[in-house]
């Protein structure tokens, strides 16, 4: 016994992470559509957590458009807009799903992840701005790298599900230096669903820079009882795959009682 009360304190003392079990139920959602993936759920504590893939879970992907979390953020307090209803009219110019050709506020370009209005607003803040809360946060590895308008599609910046987690979690407690009224406006934006008993606040993200591509879905669940932290990515061989994001997500999290439990408290 002593022996391994010594073992475990060396392991804090090394700083070394403790390993998850495979979760079979987050597996099976994977293999049985065939996909290449990670997921991580987490209770606010960090003292339940479900993991499929852990070794991916700590790999470092570009984060695509789940940063607009945080790069919303960093808009309303920096002054990319100023406030989440100014308008920014479109060219004209034709750069991906029909719902980006048109004038765009952060109201409408979060949900449908708008990418030339965020790189908009990218262009009016420079890259000095992202380098400060990017480092403020602790987001992945806190590289924005030389181009302030693609550092999160195809630039430096790197973040695992794992440290996904970490970041969500500090969103939710409120951490980091932004302002009540930035806080509120992200976590309405970010709510895809509610019931009775629980609301959902998430981000979907896909990086299509690089074979395969790489498709996030990010975010919390919040009940009475606790708030459960989810973060997963996965490749995308082809267009129609995307799908599987929110398909598993919400599986998993059914499966552990998280979401859609009828045993819940209402809200």
């Amino acid at each position: 016994m002593n022996r391994i009360l010594a073992a475990m304190f060396c392991l804090m003392l090394s700083g070394v992470l403790p390993v998850h079990a495979e979760d079979a139920v987050l597996a099976e959602l994977f293999q049985s559509r065939n996909v290449a993936g990670t997921l991580v759920i987490s209770s606010q504590d960090g003292e339940t957590i479900y993991v499929h893939n852990e070794e991916r879970a700590r790999t470092a992907y570009l984060p695509a458009s789940t940063f607009k979390v945080l790069h919303t953020l960093i808009a309303m307090e920096e002054g990319g807009v100023a406030d989440e209803k100014e308008v920014v009219p479109w060219d004209g110019k034709h750069r991906g799903p029909a719902s980006w050709d048109r004038d765009q506020s952060i109201e409408t370009a979060f949900g449908v992840s708008c990418i030339w209005f965020y790189q908009h607003l990218a262009g009016r803040m420079g890259s000095e701005v992202y380098t400060e809360y990017l480092k403020k946060t602790g987001y992945g590895n806190a590289q924005a790298g030389p181009d302030v308008r693609s550092f999160w599609l195809e630039g430096d910046l790197r973040i695992s599900a794992m440290e996904q987690l970490d970041f969500l979690k500090g969103f939710h407690a409120r951490r980091y230096p932004f302002n009540r009224a930035s806080y509120d406006l992200v976590e309405r934006l970010m709510l895809v669903d509610q019931s009775e008993m629980s609301m959902i606040r998430a981000k979907t993200g896909w990086v299509q820079k690089g074979k395969p591509e790489i498709g996030w879905y990010v975010g919390y669940v919040e009940t009475l009882e606790n708030v459960w932290f989810f973060a997963m990515n996965m490749d995308i061989l082809e267009p129609e795959e995307s799908r599987f994001r929110q398909i598993i997500t919400m599986e998993a999290l059914k499966s552990k009682g998280i979401w859609g439990n009828a045993g819940m408290k209402k809200l």
